[in-house]
Parts: structure tokens; C-alpha cells; sequence
């Protein structure tokens, strides 16, 4: 698909949003999804004392689910309606500790194929700093659509 003559639907995104953001693991995880356009997801997590390990850090399989939620969401919308994704393989670099505050992770997709996505994300604290960085495989299952009443283009 070429990205100009792609016209996503603002109401699409707003019932997605919300559909995850009111799912068992995103609830689970205190992570809200922010936002989510063409190639780009935004995800929110404000750190509690459920999200440390015995070090008093932030353990490293949140800092894993946030670059996977927001790698996720940002090749989203470039899926046929019809379908769903899952991912096939993450990576990711733990670059610095944090204890509190509230993370931010942007997710943007690289490569959007027919059956293959390719996306990476950043984790940042409140003052900017890179906490994490990651990448995902993605693979486009047909079928798999979440049931919503928007259109997903205008």
C-alpha cells in the first residue's frame, strides 16, 4: 500500500484504544495505549511498586511488554481489517535502570509486508532518557480482525 492514499478512520483508532486499554493485560500491567496512527503507537505505563523486581528497578519483562505492545500497534494499522497479528520474534536492549516515574514508549513500523511486519520502539522515562530500545517480527493472521464499528479507512 502506498501511504498516501491511505485515509485512516480517527473513530477506528479511538475504539481500538479502547478496546485494549479496557483488555485483561494492559489493565493487568497499569500500561494504557495512548495512541495509534499510520506506522506509529503510542504507549503509557506509570511505574508501581508491582512493576520492580527485588533490586527496587523496573523489571526487564515490563520494559519487554512495552516495546512489544507499542511494536504491535504501530503496524496495526496497515493490516486488512480482516485481520490480526502476532508477534514472531523480539529483541531488545536494556540500556539504563529506572525505579519511578511514568514511561513512555513510541513504537514505529519499519517494513509493512502482506504477511510480514517489521517495527521497533523506544522506551523513555519523563526527562527523555533512553531506557530501552527494541525490535519485532510481526506476522499479519488472517481472519484474526478485532469487531469493531468503525471503518478502519475513510
Amino acid at each position: 500500500m502506498v501511504k498516501s492514499l491511505l485515509n485512516p478512520n480517527p473513530e477506528y483508532a479511538r475504539e481500538i484504544i479502547t478496546i485494549v486499554n479496557h483488555s485483561p493485560y494492559p489493565s493487568h500491567m497499569s500500561m494504557r495505549l495512548i495512541s495509534m496512527e499510520l506506522d506509529r503507537a503510542t504507549v503509557e505505563l506509570k511505574i508501581g511498586r508491582c512493576h520492580l523486581q527485588p533490586y527496587d528497578i523496573v523489571h526487564g519483562g515490563v520494559l519487554s511488554t512495552l516495546i512489544d505492545t507499542a511494536t504491535f500497534w504501530s503496524v496495526f494499522m496497515r493490516v486488512p481489517e480482516d485481520a490480526g497479528l502476532v508477534n514472531i520474534d523480539l529483541k531488545l536492549n536494556y540500556l539504563q535502570a529506572v525505579k519511578s516515574g511514568t514511561l513512555i514508549t513510541e513504537g514505529y513500523a519499519i517494513r509493512s509486508g502482506k504477511s510480514i511486519s517489521y517495527a521497533e520502539a523506544k522506551v523513555m522515562n519523563e526527562d527523555n532518557e533512553l531506557i530501552a530500545h527494541g525490535t519485532s517480527t510481526l506476522k499479519i493472521l488472517p481472519g484474526k480482525g478485532l469487531k469493531v464499528k468503525s471503518q478502519k479507512f475513510l
